[in-house]
C-alpha cells in the first residue's frame, strides 16, 4: 500500500461526497495512518473539527488489508459509522471489505428471556409484578423479536422504558454464554459475535474494548490494528473498566434474578437487605477516599453481603428441574452471583496500585476501586500487541504518558482543521471579571451574558461548570433579556438541541454534558460562553491519589491537560462548518493572566483574540443582524 494509492483511494472516496472539497488534513491524516500501519508503529492524531477523521483513518485501514477493531467514546458515534460512514464507504471504495458492529451484550434483545415472559408457566408472575404499561411494552418488544434484523436496540424506532427492556435483555454479569442456553444458535448478540469473528473492521464502544483488555484479550476477536476515537477520553474510560464498582443496585439486581427461580422470600430478602447495608456503610464517604484495608463497616457489610449471596448459591445449586426455561433462569443467576462475589473478594482484597473511593449521591453511593496508572494494563493490553491510532479534534498534551504509550514507540501528528478560525471566530477573554472564587463573580457574569446575548440577538450556547452556577445565571439573565432562556433542566438533551436549533432568539444555559458531543451548525449558535476554566475538582478522590503519586508534576500532568482538553471541546461547538462565524467568549480571568495561560491557549483553534467587550459586540451584531439592545435582526 503505497501513499499514492492511499491518496487516490481517498479522493475517490470523498469525491463521492454531498459538496466534495479538498482537506489537506484528511490526507495528511489518512497518510500518517498508512504508513503507521505499515511500520507497526503507534500514532496519534489531533485532527480537529472539520478534518473528515473518519474517513481519514478507515480508508487506509482498509487498504492495508489488516483485521481492524474501531473503538468509539459513544454508541452515538458507533450507530454512525454503522448506519452512514462504513455503508458508503464499502459502497465507493475499490476494494472489498466486511464490516460489523459489536455491542455489549445488554443491547441486544434475548431471545430467551421473551420466551420467558411469553410462557404463561414461567412468566407470569414475573409479568405480574409489572406496570400495565410495561406489560404492553414487553410485549411489543417480543413482538418485534420475530421480525428484527439484529435484535439491536438501536434498530427500534421508539423507546421502551428501562424497566420493559431489562425484562428482555441480559447483562454480561447474567449470561451463561451460548453453549448453555437452549436459544443460543438464534441468540442476536452471540449473531453479532459471529459477524465480528469474520470482519475486516470490527466497531465496538470504548467501553466494551476496556472491558477486553480487562478480561486479558478474551472478549473480541482477534485483531491487528485498534482505532481509538475520541481518545482524549481513553484514561477515564479504562479506568472505569479495568476496576470495580459495587452498588446497592448489583444486590437488588440479583434479587430480582433470584426471585424469577427461587421461593424463597427470607433469602431473596437477605440479598436485597445486603444492598442496603452497604449503601448505609457507604453514603457517608461519598465523595472520599478510602484507605485500604477498607473501613471496618464496609468490610463488615461486603462480607455479609458476600455470605447472603453464598447462601443463594446453594438454593440455586439444590435445584433440579427438567424444566429448560426454569434451568436457564438458575444459570443466569448463578452467573450474576458469581460475578458479583469476585468483585466482593477484589474490594476487600489487598490493591496495591489502587485506590478505592465512593463515588454517586447519598441516595446511590457505589463503592470504586480504581487503577492509579491504567498504563501498565494498556501496554500488556493494547501497545505490546496490536498497532495503535489515537485520534481526536483535541488531544491532551500528556495522553501518551498519562495512557502508558511508550515514547519511543509513537508518532504525534497534527494536521489542524480546515476552518478559517482567524477569519471566521473571535476568542474573548474577558479580563476585568473579579475572581471567580469573589462574591461578586456570579453577578458579573450575568452582566456579561446580557451584553452578549443581547448583541447576538439570542444565538447563545452558555456552558457552566456546575448546575449551581448555569441556575443562578439563568435566573438574573431571564429578567433583562427578551430572548427565551431553556436550561439543561427543562428536557432531555436532544429536545433541547431540537429547540434551540430551531429558534434563533432561544438561549440555552447548560453545564458540562454540552461541553462535546453537541452539532449545531449555522446562525443559531453564533455565541459559546464559558463562566470559568473547567479544572477538575481538586477534591476528586480518584485524581487526587494520581496527584500525590505525580507529586509536582501533577498540575501540568493533570490538571492543565483536561482543563485545556475540556475548553477545547466546549469552543469545538461554536464552528461546524467552513461558514460558521461567531465567539467564544471565556468569563474566567486566569485565561489571560495565569502563568499557564498560555497552555490552555494553544490548545484552542487558532481564533483571533481579544479582551474588549465592545469589539465582540460589534462582530457580533454583524454576523448576526442583531441591531440593538432586545432587537432581533
Amino acid at each position: 500500500m503505497s501513499v499514492n494509492e492511499v491518496r487516490a483511494a481517498l479522493a475517490s472516496v470523498t469525491g463521492a461526497l454531498p459538496a466534495a472539497e479538498e482537506r489537506p488534513g484528511q490526507r495528511q491524516m489518512a497518510e500518517a495512518v498508512a504508513k503507521a500501519i505499515e511500520s507497526g508503529r503507534h500514532l496519534v492524531v489531533a485532527a480537529g473539527t472539520g478534518t473528515g477523521k473518519t474517513m481519514g483513518y478507515l480508508v487506509p485501514s482498509v487498504m492495508a488489508g489488516k483485521h481492524v477493531m474501531v473503538a468509539t467514546a459513544t454508541k452515538a458515534l458507533q450507530d454512525q459509522l454503522a448506519n452512514k460512514d462504513l455503508p458508503f464507504l464499502a459502497t465507493h471504495l475499490d476494494v472489498p471489505f466486511d464490516f460489523a458492529i459489536l455491542k455489549g451484550r445488554s443491547n441486544y434483545i434475548c431471545l430467551q428471556r421473551v420466551r420467558e415472559t411469553q410462557q404463561a408457566a414461567t412468566g407470569q408472575l414475573e409479568l405480574e409484578e409489572l406496570a400495565p404499561t410495561v406489560k404492553a411494552e414487553v410485549k411489543r418488544l417480543g413482538e418485534w423479536a420475530g421480525t428484527t434484523r439484529t435484535g439491536d436496540q438501536a434498530e427500534l424506532d421508539w423507546m421502551p422504558t428501562d424497566r420493559a427492556w431489562q425484562s428482555v435483555s441480559v447483562s454480561s454479569d447474567e449470561c451463561p454464554g451460548a453453549t448453555r442456553c437452549p436459544m443460543g444458535d438464534a441468540c442476536f448478540a452471540e449473531a453479532a459475535r459471529k459477524r465480528a469473528a469474520v470482519a475486516d473492521v470490527v466497531v465496538v464502544n470504548t467501553y466494551l474494548y476496556g472491558l477486553h483488555v480487562a478480561s486479558g484479550g478474551v472478549l473480541l476477536p482477534e485483531h491487528d490494528v485498534v482505532i481509538v476515537d475520541e481518545a482524549h477520553s481513553l484514561e477515564d474510560i479504562m479506568s472505569d473498566t479495568v476496576g470495580i464498582a459495587i452498588g446497592s443496585g448489583r444486590f437488588t439486581n440479583l434479587g430480582m434474578t433470584l426471585r424469577r427461580i427461587i421461593d424463597e422470600p427470607g433469602m431473596i430478602a437477605s440479598v436485597m437487605e445486603s444492598g442496603v447495608a452497604l449503601r448505609e456503610s457507604i453514603a457517608g464517604f461519598v465523595g472520599q477516599r478510602l484507605p485500604f484495608p477498607l473501613p471496618d463497616a464496609i468490610s463488615a457489610a461486603l462480607i455479609t453481603g458476600r455470605q447472603s449471596i453464598d447462601n443463594a448459591q446453594s438454593s440455586l445449586r439444590a435445584i433440579d428441574t427438567t424444566v429448560e426455561d426454569a434451568k436457564q433462569k438458575k444459570l443466569r443467576a448463578q452467573t450474576q452471583a458469581t460475578r458479583l462475589i469476585d468483585d466482593i473478594d477484589r474490594a476487600i482484597a489487598k490493591n496495591d496500585g489502587y485506590v478505592a473511593f465512593v463515588s454517586g449521591g447519598r441516595e446511590m453511593p457505589r463503592l470504586e476501586i480504581a487503577p492509579l496508572d491504567v498504563g501498565p494494563t494498556l501496554r500488556a493490553g493494547i501497545w505490546d500487541k496490536h498497532t495503535a491510532i489515537l485520534t481526536s479534534a483535541t488531544i491532551p498534551a500528556s495522553l501518551t504518558e498519562r495512557v502508558g504509550i511508550p515514547a519511543e514507540a509513537v508518532d504525534i501528528v497534527d494536521v489542524g482543521s480546515p476552518f478559517d478560525y482567524a477569519a471566521n471566530a473571535v476568542l474573548y477573554c474577558a479580563l476585568h471579571m473579579p475572581d471567580p472564587r469573589s462574591a461578586q463573580y456570579a453577578e458579573a457574569v450575568a452582566d456579561e451574558l446580557v451584553a452578549l446575548i443581547t448583541a447576538a440577538g439570542g444565538r447563545t450556547l452558555a456552558l457552566f461548570t456546575s448546575y449551581k452556577a448555569m441556575d443562578a445565571a439563568a435566573a438574573a439573565v431571564r429578567e433583562r433579556i427578551p430572548h427565551k432562556v431553556i436550561t439543561q433542566r427543562d428536557m432531555p438533551k436532544s429536545a433541547l438541541v431540537k429547540a434551540f436549533s430551531e429558534d434563533e432568539s432561544v438561549c440555552l444555559f447548560a453545564t458540562s454534558g454540552f461541553f462535546q458531543g453537541v452539532d449545531i451548525p449555522g446562525r443559531t449558535l453564533s455565541l459559546v460562553t464559558i463562566d470559568r476554566l473547567p479544572f477538575p475538582r481538586p477534591d476528586d478522590p480518584l485524581l487526587s491519589a494520581r496527584r500525590e503519586l505525580l507529586g509536582s508534576k501533577a498540575f501540568g500532568q493533570i490538571d492543565i491537560p483536561r482543563a485545556s482538553t475540556l475548553l477545547a471541546q466546549a469552543t469545538g461547538r461554536l464552528i461546524r462548518t467552513a461558514t460558521d462565524r461567531g465567539v467564544v467568549a471565556v468569563f474566567d480571568p486566569r485565561l489571560g493572566k495565569a502563568n499557564y495561560r498560555w497552555d490552555i491557549v494553544k490548545a484552542l483553534p487558532p481564533m483571533r483574540r481579544t479582551r474588549e467587550r465592545s469589539e465582540v459586540e460589534a462582530f457580533l451584531r454583524e454576523i448576526t443582524g442583531a441591531t440593538g439592545p432586545g432587537t432581533d435582526g
